[in-house]
C-alpha cells in the first residue's frame, strides 16, 4: 500500500475545558473527529496525530476563537510551526445554514470550520509576529516559570 502525502484541514471548535477537532482531506472526507481536553499533553498528542494523518502533506488548522480558552492551543500550534487560520464565530454561524444537520453541535461546528478553511482563500493566518502571538508567548513563558517555581 502506497501512502501519498495529502493536505488536511483541522477545524477546531474551541471551548474552555475542551475543544472539538474535525480533520478533513481535500475531498472533505472526515479523517478524524475527536474531543480533546484543553490540556498541554492532550493538545500536543492531537497535533502529532493530525500531522501523521497528513503524512507529509500540508496541515492547515482553523479555529473559531483567537483568545481565551483557545490560547494554549494557539500557542502550541504557533510554537510547532503549524499553519493556523482564524475564522470568526459569526462566519461559522452564517456558514452553518448551508450545511446539513439539525441544531448546533461541537462536532458540526468543527466540521464547518475545517470545510470553510478548505474552501476559502480570504482567511487570515495567525502568525508568530502577531500581537496575540507575542502576548501568548509572554503568557506561556510566565506559566512555565510558575510551574517551575512550584
Amino acid at each position: 500500500e502506497v501512502v501519498v502525502a495529502q493536505p488536511v484541514w483541522a477545524g477546531v471548535d474551541a471551548g474552555k475545558a475542551d475543544h472539538y477537532c474535525m480533520v478533513i482531506n481535500d475531498d472533505a472526507q472526515r479523517l478524524l473527529s475527536q474531543r480533546v481536553a484543553n490540556d498541554e499533553a492532550a493538545l500536543l498528542e492531537l497535533i502529532a496525530v493530525v500531522t501523521t494523518l497528513a503524512d507529509g502533506g500540508e496541515v492547515t488548522w482553523a479555529i473559531d476563537l483567537n483568545a481565551g480558552g483557545a490560547a494554549l492551543l494557539i500557542a502550541l500550534l504557533i510554537a510547532a510551526g503549524q499553519r493556523l487560520l482564524y475564522i470568526p464565530g459569526r462566519t461559522v454561524h452564517h456558514a452553518a445554514g448551508s450545511y446539513r444537520g439539525e441544531g448546533k453541535t461541537d462536532a458540526k461546528d468543527a466540521a464547518i470550520i475545517a470545510d470553510q478553511a478548505r474552501m476559502r482563500h480570504d482567511l487570515q493566518p495567525l502568525r508568530a509576529g502577531d500581537d496575540i502571538a507575542v502576548e501568548l508567548r509572554i503568557l506561556t513563558s510566565r506559566r512555565s516559570d510558575l510551574v517551575a517555581d512550584r
